[in-house]
């Protein structure tokens, strides 16, 4: 089952960053309305050196966000994350659902999901350190990743990287939407890992309902595609022949 930190609050719903700063906007509101406050006053890691004597919290420092695997998502964050809606406001986040075909060999197929928060490494990078970790050259990869969005430029570069160092490897990318596809340099990495023999696709509502099935929590239940899926995927995938022809 696929880990992840916030779920609750944060990702269950289709929650954003956006929502968690609108929470606390309304309860720095109440705070500074003089209504009652339900936070606690700090008791640990204080000093008296606030203004009037009041105490100061020491900060904290967070570790950053790491990349959450598994092999099952969440169906609420499936819905929300792979829509492949034209403006993905909200979705700050990357899901990368994976196959790894490695030929004649006792262990069949590699299936599992990735997801980043994008303040670390992103999960294209990811997959080749953690998924591949024990990659051997005298095999031959089929690869299949099923994106909630496009790679960036900076990870098609290290995806092309890859992919000329191992030339063993053969990886198709199937993208829910495309990534800031307007940008000159999405263009050119999009062209770049195409002429590296990446293959490169939208998803069609065939793979939506695949992917459901395959790598998401859904016990057992369908998915209900939404109405425009199919013209959204054809609008992306037409965006997408015009960057790559």
């Amino acid at each position: 089952m696929l880990r992840r930190k916030e779920r609750q609050e944060k990702e269950a719903g289709g929650n954003t960053r956006d929502g968690k700063e609108e929470s606390n906007e309304g309860e720095n509101a109440q705070r500074n309305r003089g209504g009652p406050s339900t936070e606690p006053l700090p008791t640990n890691d204080v000093t008296a050196n606030g203004k009037n004597g009041d105490p100061e919290v020491e900060p904290m420092e967070l570790p950053p966000f790491e990349i959450i695997a598994g092999d099952r998502i969440d169906p609420f964050a499936f819905k929300f994350q792979f829509k492949n809606v034209e403006y993905s406001s909200g979705r700050n986040k990357t899901f990368l659902c994976y196959l790894v075909d490695k030929g004649n060999t006792a262990d069949g197929i590699q299936r599992g999901c990735l997801e980043d928060e994008h303040t670390g490494p992103h999960a294209e990078e990811a997959f080749f350190t953690q998924c591949l970790s024990d990659y051997d050259p005298s095999l031959k990869y089929t690869i299949t990743w099923y994106m909630s969005s496009s790679p960036c430029s900076a990870c098609a570069a290290k995806i092309i990287d890859v992919l000329n160092t191992k030339k063993n490897i053969k990886l198709s990318i199937f993208a829910a939407r495309l990534f800031e596809f307007e940008e000159a340099e999405i263009q050119a990495g999009l062209k770049a890992l195409h002429r590296a023999g990446c293959k490169l696709r939208m998803m069609k509502p065939l793979d939506f309902s695949y992917t459901w099935d395959t790598f998401v929590e859904n016990e057992d239940q369908p998915i209900n595609l939404w109405e425009d899926c199919k013209d959204n995927y054809e609008y992306y995938q037409e965006k997408l022949s015009d960057i790559l022809q």
